[in-house]
């Protein structure tokens, strides 16, 4: 197993990540057509690619605010949260829950590595974020839906998943481990598509890099890539926000249930408008968490 902060064990960090200005990511260089090249070429490659700094840790402070008092209220109503294993849970949020939202959708560096990996048509598609407290175990290699049929024919991903830690990760507290370019694996005959068996967790772990990033970093990754969360000692809870990015060809709004209120989407540019697979409602309403296959599996270890 190697020990990574964000970028790939086996790329140098010019060719996975970019330091941006710690006030927000406004940093040119981390946009150029060269970089994002190169940084859609890594998440072919690993499955995962980091850019640090990009927001500023006060920007994350609040975030984290956010992400927790979602939590607390969740975790109060019958399907509020669910379970990714002992001591770990999945809330997914509406967009206006997190104070950052248009700051994190506008954001050069997501634009750009959605528009070069999933086309000028991409669709965000979910918001929400998982967090270990103590106590919370290391979870069964995994991917996080069944390989699409344009991946597996066209060599070609359909979606993204970007992750912002809302801590500076350390060894205790259960850091994300990914076993670097396994997204091209099949898995037709894994349970669910997504679990592979027992006796193949060895070569994961071998393949396993596990991540260390600092409040402001964010990373971009196809959950399609092996990885799983790991044993958490810290007292420290470990919120991660994930929000989803779907190719237009393939966004279904029967697979996701987005929803903003009028007023929230009304308030927001055009141009984020159209970037949305999402319901306006007259009013929001708690939301009941899905993924039932993921919470049925993740004790499994």
């Amino acid at each position: 197993m190697t020990e990574t902060r964000l970028r790939g064990a086996s790329a140098a960090p010019s060719e996975t990540q970019t330091q941006a200005q710690p006030s927000g990511g406004n940093d040119a260089r981390s946009v150029t057509g060269e970089a994002i090249r190169s940084a859609v070429e890594t998440i072919y490659r690993d499955g995962i690619v980091g850019l640090q700094g990009a927001f500023s840790r006060e920007w994350v402070d609040r975030l984290r605010e956010d992400m927790m008092t979602a939590f607390w209220a969740a975790i109060q109503r019958p399907g509020g949260a669910i379970s990714r294993g002992p001591r770990r849970w999945y809330i997914e949020v509406h967009p206006e829950n997190i104070s950052g939202f248009l700051d994190l959708v506008t954001h050069p560096w997501v634009r750009a590595i959605s528009e070069a990996a999933l086309g000028p048509d991409y669709r965000f598609v979910e918001i929400g974020f998982d967090v270990p407290f103590q106590g919370a175990r290391n979870q069964p290699w995994h991917r996080d839906f069944e390989m699409p049929r344009q991946t597996r024919d066209e060599h070609r991903l359909t979606s993204l998943a970007f992750n912002m830690t809302g801590v500076d990760v350390t060894e205790d507290m259960g850091p994300f481990e990914i076993a670097l370019g396994t997204q091209w694996d099949d898995g037709s005959d894994w349970e669910h598509g997504m679990f592979p068996p027992k006796e193949t967790w060895a070569r994961y772990a071998d393949q396993g890099v596990r991540k260390f990033p600092r409040m402001g970093d964010i990373s971009a990754r196809t959950a399609l890539t092996i990885h799983r969360g790991t044993q958490h000692a810290s007292p420290i809870a470990r919120p991660v926000l994930i929000l989803g990015v779907v190719a237009g060809d393939v966004a279904n709004p029967d697979e996701h249930d987005l929803a903003l209120s009028r007023a929230f989407h009304d308030s927001l540019p055009p141009d984020v408008r159209a970037h949305l697979l999402c319901r306006v409602v007259d009013e929001l309403e708690p939301i009941t968490q899905r993924h039932d296959i993921e919470a049925l599996m993740m004790g499994a270890e």
